[in-house]
């Protein structure tokens, strides 16, 4: 594939880790299983601005690492997610999120558009 069907794919994924966040706005819904989709919405659109450049993103879900190689200013927000990549999957909690369900969905869709202006343009 080509480094923007790579990109796309990646885009793909993003849109629909999208639909599980918006299901999962309720209280309900556990903070540690939102915010992990929420790392993980976050570090594939990361990684899909590597992917586009025709680079092989870093083997990490490190999102400081991952933001510096693509060239993407992050919300402080958004880097403090990292905690959901492996310890609130592995270790005992509370884990709580770094902004609430709302304001954390809203900046990831923002950055889902920036993403997607700079992979587009």
């Amino acid at each position: 594939m080509s480094p923007a069907e790579d990109a796309a794919l990646l885009l793909g994924i993003v849109e629909r880790h999208l639909v599980v966040l918006r299901l999962g706005l309720g209280d309900e819904f556990p903070e540690e299983e939102w915010g992990f989709l929420a790392q993980q919405a976050t570090e594939k659109l990361l990684k899909a601005v590597i992917v586009a450049a025709n680079q092989a993103p870093p083997r990490s879900h490190d999102l400081d690492k991952l933001a510096s190689a693509a060239g993407v200013a992050m919300a402080e927000a958004l880097l403090d997610l990292q905690v959901f990549a492996v310890e609130a999957r592995y270790e005992e909690g509370p884990f709580p999120l770094p902004a609430s369900k709302t304001e954390l969905l809203g900046m990831i869709e923002q950055l889902r558009q920036e993403i997607q202006g700079l992979i587009c343009s």
